[in-house]
Parts: C-alpha cells; structure tokens; sequence
C-alpha cells in the first residue's frame, strides 16, 4: 500500500478522513469495500500517533465503528445487518459530501463592498391560538402528551433482566467445544458449528475462538469446512 503522508489533525471530522482516502485510492463511495478501507484508516491513526499528534475521541470512536461493521459482516447469519450498517455509512459520507460542495459553492460567491442588507424590521406577533381542531384530534394530542409524560418514569425492575440475567459464553470453552467436534469428525462446516449457539454472545465467542484456532495453527479454513490438521489428531 503506498505510504500515508498526511496526518488526522488536518481533517475537521472522520468523514473528512474516509472520503480523502476513498478518493486517494479511487474506491467507490457506493460499494464501500470495508476491509480495505479498515486498514487505510487504522494507518492513518497510526501514523498520527507516530508523529505525537492529537487523535480526538470521534476520529476513534469512527475506527471502532468500522471494526464493527466488518466483524458483524463477517459473522455468519448477519450479512443483512453488516449491509444495512455499511449502506447508513455510505449514506451519511453521500450527505456529508453534498454539504462539503456546497460550502465551497456558496463560500466562492463574491461578496463585494457594493452589498447593502438593511435592517430587520419588527413584526408584531399575535400569540392568539385561533385555529379550531376536531375532538379527536385533541384527544389524540391529551393522549400523546400523557404519554410522554409515561415515558419519563424510570424503566421497571424487569426490562434490566435480559442485560442482568445475560448467559457470558467464554472464549475458551468455545475453543474446546470446535476442538471436541473436530476431533470427533476430523472436520466441520462453519455453519454448523455456529448452529450450535442460541445467542449472539455465543456467535461472538465461536467467532473468535475460530480465529485464534486457525492463528494458532491448530485448524484450518477450507472453502466453508473447517480442518484439524493432522499433528493434532495423529493421522497422515
């Protein structure tokens, strides 16, 4: 990849920084490629530590935010959701651009010394509500506002228990789990191994404990199966 030679700290915003490196490496703004975009950010934020600059808060919070769109694509089961994350990014870098555009637009109008604005002139204002509604709507309106005044009562006891009562599935004895069924069959399809969990935490858990299996060394990723090399299991 062809070295960065500029740093964060001339970009107003995050979205200044992606839309500057899409344009540098000629990536379309429409079919965002994530992966590669990733990995142009996450140098750029490097490059600005290198250099003792000040990285603020929201130029990491949008690295997080780029890990999460891809690791969500990349889970089985959730392609849907990493679309529906990658498109909102692409339509706020659409927005954000238009805006740019239009700053510079309206801020290269000549504004010469012949322009005379006159003063605001008062207006008085009948603060007199005059219009007539039928009934249902003003009981639709008493209706919205008891509503809203519902809404700002603190939340009841049972709507914390599924954060409370939630089941932490470890990473470790996700490792063991694929390992006893790998060494088992000697291989698996990912997607039954994903098959094997009721919940997202255990699909983050599976997730990473393929990761850190195939770092290791100890299995491989053939197509959609997943292998126990033979050192493991002791056959040829």
């Amino acid at each position: 990849m062809e070295k960065l030679t500029f740093s964060v700290a001339e970009y107003d915003a995050p979205l200044d920084l992606i839309l500057y490196l899409l344009q540098k490496h000629k990536l379309s703004i429409l079919d965002i490629d994530i992966t590669s975009l990733l990995e142009q950010y996450l140098a750029a934020i490097a490059q600005a530590a290198e250099q003792d600059l000040e990285v603020s808060s929201e130029f990491l919070e949008m690295a997080s935010r780029l890990v999460h769109i891809k690791t969500v694509t990349l889970l089985p089961k959730h392609g849907d959701e990493g679309e529906k994350l990658r498109q909102e990014l692409t339509g706020q870098l659409i927005e954000y651009s238009v805006c740019k555009r239009a700053a510079k637009t309206l801020g290269g109008l000549y504004l010469g010394q012949d322009i005379f604005v006159r003063d605001a002139v008062e207006i008085e204002i009948d603060a007199t509500y005059d219009i007539s509604h039928d009934a249902h709507v003003l009981f639709s309106a008493l209706a919205d506002a008891m509503g809203k005044g519902a809404r700002r009562l603190p939340p009841p006891r049972d709507a914390f228990d599924p954060l409370v009562n939630r089941v932490t599935v470890s990473v470790t004895a996700k490792i063991f789990s694929v390992l006893r069924v790998l060494r088992k069959n000697g291989n698996a399809r990912i997607d039954r191994l994903y098959g094997q969990n009721t919940d997202r935490s255990g699909m983050i858990a599976t997730f990473l404990a393929l990761l850190e299996l195939i770092r290791s060394g100890k299995v491989a990723l053939k197509g959609e199966e997943v292998h126990l090399k033979s050192k493991n299991t002791g056959s040829k």
